[in-house]
Formats: structure tokens, C-alpha cells, sequence
């Protein structure tokens, strides 16, 4: 609200960017009554971590500047008409280590998770060591395959004429063009 109204107070030079502005859905500040300036309004939108996961789309350097200095607050701008997501800046880099080595679980709800497991009964015993069953098994496939037929002699011998049926004819085409090559040289 609090940047519509600014908008509305600059006049007609930016009449373009409070129609675009009205598009978007509005957000309640803490300023209805009394309205500060856009990026004031903006700043005190993501205090205290940014709960509701705002992004800040803004050309404004000094809005910028004090936006990369929060965690967790993505930043957009625009660059020749197009939409840039800029990098991390180093306090939300810095912020996301640091979760990560707390496991995002806190250390007393450790202790709380071990001792609610202990009463039920569902903690690791160190003794008590489970052997893996075996499953049972059925027999090798490989035994369970049809014997193959073994090749007979008979079977055999009309493939052998036919290689010779092929060799032959290959080496009649090739004489008969030796021969057709040497009578055309003769003539």
C-alpha cells in the first residue's frame, strides 16, 4: 500500500508503473494509517527473516544494497527488458552453512527424539544384533533350460554344398568376365 501510495504522489511520470503495480496483489503493511516511503515499507515487509518468503524486485541501488545485507531475501532487477535473479549474497550463503551444520534440528529436540524412543522401546540395543534371514530359493535357471538337439550329419552336409553352390557361381561370373575381358582384347 505503502508503495502505491508513493506512486500515486509522483503523478503522471510514473502513471505506467502504478498500473503495473495495481496488478499485483497487495500486501498489509504496519503503515495503513500513516504511509512511509517504498523501501522503507519494503525493508520492514522481510525483517525478522523474511517469514512470509518475499522477493524484492527493485532498480533502486540504495534499496539494493540494504536488501543483499538480510538473509534470505532473493533480489530481482531488470537488464535491457529483461528479468535477472541475482546471485546469494554472501549473508544468505553464510546463513544456509550454518543450517546446515545444525542438521536443522536443534540439539535439545535430539535428546527429546533418543529419550521418547527409549521409553517405547525403539531404540538400538548395542547387543542385540540382527542376523539377515536367507530367502528361499528356487533352482538355477540355467539348470531349468531345454537340453539343445545335437546337430546330425545329415544336417550338415547340404549346407556345405550350398557354400560350394556360391563359391562356384562366383567363380563362374568372375571367369566369364576374364573371358569377356580377353576377347574384347583380341578384337
Amino acid at each position: 500500500r505503502c508503495v502505491l501510495k508513493e506512486l500515486e504522489s509522483l503523478g503522471k511520470a510514473l502513471y505506467g508503473a502504478k498500473l503495473i503495480a495495481q496488478r499485483f496483489q497487495v500486501r498489509n503493511c504496519s503503515h495503513h494509517k500513516d504511509p512511509v516511503n517504498g523501501s522503507a515499507c519494503l525493508l520492514s515487509m522481510i525483517e525478522e527473516g523474511n517469514p512470509h518468503h518475499f522477493f524484492i524486485a527493485t532498480q533502486d541501488q540504495d534499496l539494493a544494497n540494504k536488501v543483499t545485507k538480510k538473509a534470505g531475501v532473493p533480489l530481482l532487477f531488470i537488464i535491457q527488458n529483461t528479468m535477472v535473479l541475482d546471485k546469494p549474497s554472501p549473508k544468505s550463503l553464510a546463513f544456509v552453512q550454518k543450517l546446515q551444520t545444525n542438521q536443522l534440528v536443534p540439539e535439545h529436540q535430539k535428546q527429546s527424539i533418543v529419550q521418547l524412543k527409549e521409553k517405547e522401546g525403539l531404540a538400538k540395543q548395542e547387543g542385540e544384533k540382527r542376523r539377515k534371514r536367507k530367502r528361499a530359493g528356487g533352482p538355477n535357471p540355467l539348470s531349468c533350460l531345454k537340453k539343445k538337439k545335437k546337430k546330425s550329419q545329415e544336417g550338415q552336409e547340404p549346407s556345405a554344398e550350398k557354400k560350394k553352390r556360391r563359391k562356384r557361381k562366383r567363380n563362374r561370373v568372375k571367369a566369364e568376365a576374364v573371358q569377356s575381358v580377353q576377347k574384347n582384347e583380341e578384337e
